[in-house]
């Protein structure tokens, strides 16, 4: 198969289809000692096939995004390889960053340390003081600059998106970042399936649970039918659900190679109802997790 043979997307309202698989870059950037290890792994997640990458201001105050500048800068630049079109660049702004004025400064300077002309995909980090109606006036003064193509939230409830969306330019938001994992389900109770019928892609976060699951002896049992490994069952599982994206962070080439390899892993209704057992679907609301 080829790197960019990925049977798994998702389509946003705008017509858009974006790869499910991405790569998280939370924690890159916080070691100068590290940042060329960190530049070859993205390199390495690129030539695998990864399209969509994620970073955020915030990540060791944007030292991710130099990372990611640096790696996406030599991929582009590398005679006939990638174009940018290829690629969904995701970053986020800090809350209090997220009025008109000093978004615009927030967005520049991620521009400037991802070394593009414009990022895909522009998120509220979390929800903060500034109101909501100032932060989609913002976002859309951006989209109106070409500096960002789309925006949306991340760690936003079913609540907070209910205000959004009935705010003027609020069915604009066109994604959300959410801890998502096989432990953490409570998404599927009542925001993913909101988010599904507005055609809005859910980004998993920590779907992991930041390498734990990698341990855990149902999804030994359920990997060994398949040929495959712990985290490829859990990532498969998120997956398999209409509008989910995944974002496992890994810096280590095999790491990414098979975190890659949980889209080809079909799981069976056994294997489902297995999951279901050792981690049962929320049956009431949960608060949403964030980390």
């Amino acid at each position: 198969m080829s790197p960019s043979d990925s049977s798994h997307t998702v389509a946003t309202s705008d017509g858009a289809c974006w790869p499910a698989m991405g790569l998280g870059t939370w924690r890159y950037g916080e070691d100068a000692a590290g940042r060329a290890t960190e530049v070859k792994a993205i390199r390495a997640a690129l030539d695998i096939g990864y399209r969509v990458i994620d970073t955020a201001e915030m990540y060791a105050d944007g030292g991710a995004e130099s990372v990611a500048g640096d790696a996406i800068a030599q991929a582009l630049t590398r005679p006939g390889s990638l174009q940018r079109s290829d690629l969904v660049v995701v970053s986020k702004v800090y809350p209090h960053h997220a009025s008109r004025r000093e978004m615009r400064r927030s967005c520049e300077a991620s521009l400037s340390r991802l070394r593009l002309d414009y990022l895909d995909l522009y998120l509220l980090h979390w929800r903060g003081t500034v109101p909501l109606a100032q932060t989609i006036e913002a976002f859309e003064d951006l989209v109106a600059r070409g500096m960002i193509k789309r925006w949306g939230v991340s760690n936003f409830d079913i609540d907070d998106m209910r205000e959004l969306s009935a705010l003027p330019g609020g069915a604009g938001c066109a994604a959300n970042q959410v801890y998502f994992s096989l432990t953490q389900r409570g998404p599927e109770f009542d925001l993913l399936p909101w988010q599904r019928t507005r055609t809005m892609p859910l980004m998993a976060y920590s779907p992991l649970d930041q390498g734990a699951l990698a341990h855990h002896p149902t999804l030994r049992r359920i990997a060994s039918r398949h040929d495959g490994t712990p985290t490829q069952v859990a990532l498969a599982a998120l997956l398999a659900q209409t509008g989910v994206m995944v974002i496992p962070k890994s810096g280590n080439e095999q790491r990414l190679r098979e975190n890659w390899g949980a889209q080809y892993i079909r799981l069976t209704p056994d294997d489902r109802a297995e999951l279901d057992k050792a981690f049962p679907p929320p049956r009431t609301k949960h608060p949403l997790a964030m980390l």
